[in-house]
């Protein structure tokens, strides 16, 4: 099971996220960086985990207020090879961006942006379309004949899907899902409380063969190998990567038993 470091911008900062509490996020203190830069936070993130990838929640998005395109650009060209030093891996690193996406038109226009501000070296962007932003399944769909590959995070908070009706109705087909889905439990994210795997196992019992993604709630290797038992793919962390809870090589992944 990979580790994917979280990274949640809000306000040009690096903020530390908590159950879900979005009005009352504040710029990171982490052990891995003296600063709530968003570069450099990415930088450590990924220098900690040399993980193939960096989920990116652009909360100004989200939240319908300020958005990051230059800082998302940034990052993209930051993190074009972060790992060269060590060797090829398997393919191009990603970012994972959750933007509050709608629709397809709006997911186009805000990579667009981001794509104007980077030069030919750049991370590949991979857009992650939250249940509780996303109007309709047309987006998923579109996103992948245009090549895309996005990513499904279903959302939910009390166990409950957060959804739109008509949505929270189309995607209890998991035909409807794309080849990676991610399971956010906000009520976990930041909380201290463990793992939400009951969800996880719900939602991983119906996938098939899709890669299923766990979100929130780890706090040390005994979560993190739980976690790799319920045959996850990946996790998101941020927390305990921040606080030093996980630490090299604890924190590159999991080989627990599945």
């Amino acid at each position: 099971m990979q580790v994917i470091p979280v990274l949640d911008l809000l306000d040009g900062h690096a903020v530390r996220a908590i159950r879900g509490d979005r009005a009352n996020y504040r710029p990171i203190q982490s052990s891995l960086c003296a600063t709530s830069e968003p570069l450099a936070v990415a930088r450590a993130l990924v220098a900690a985990t040399a993980a193939p990838a960096l989920y990116v929640a652009d909360l100004g998005a989200i939240m319908s207020r300020e958005t990051h395109p230059s800082t998302l650009a940034a990052l993209a060209a930051s993190l074009a090879h972060p790992h060269a030093h060590i060797g090829p891996h398997s393919g191009p690193f990603e970012i994972w961006l959750d933007a509050g996406f709608a629709d397809f038109p709006s997911m186009l226009a805000h990579l667009s942006r981001i794509a104007a501000s980077t030069g030919s070296a750049h991370a590949r962007i991979v857009p992650v379309f939250g249940s509780e932003s996303l109007h309709s399944l047309d987006a998923l769909r579109e996103a992948e004949a245009a090549g895309y590959a996005p990513i499904l995070s279903l959302d939910h908070r009390g166990r409950q899907l957060i959804a739109a009706p008509e949505l929270a109705q189309a995607l209890r087909s998991p035909a409807s899902w794309p080849s990676r889905v991610i399971v956010m439990t906000l009520d976990q994210v930041g909380a201290d409380a463990g793992p939400d795997l009951d969800t996880f196992n719900l939602i991983q019992a119906q996938a098939g063969q899709r890669s299923i993604i766990g979100a929130g709630g780890i706090r040390h290797r005994d979560d993190l190998d739980a976690a790799a038992r319920s045959g996850a793919h990946a996790w998101l962390i941020a927390s305990a990567l921040h606080d030093g809870r996980l630490r090299t090589p604890d924190a590159t992944r999991s080989d627990a038993a599945t």
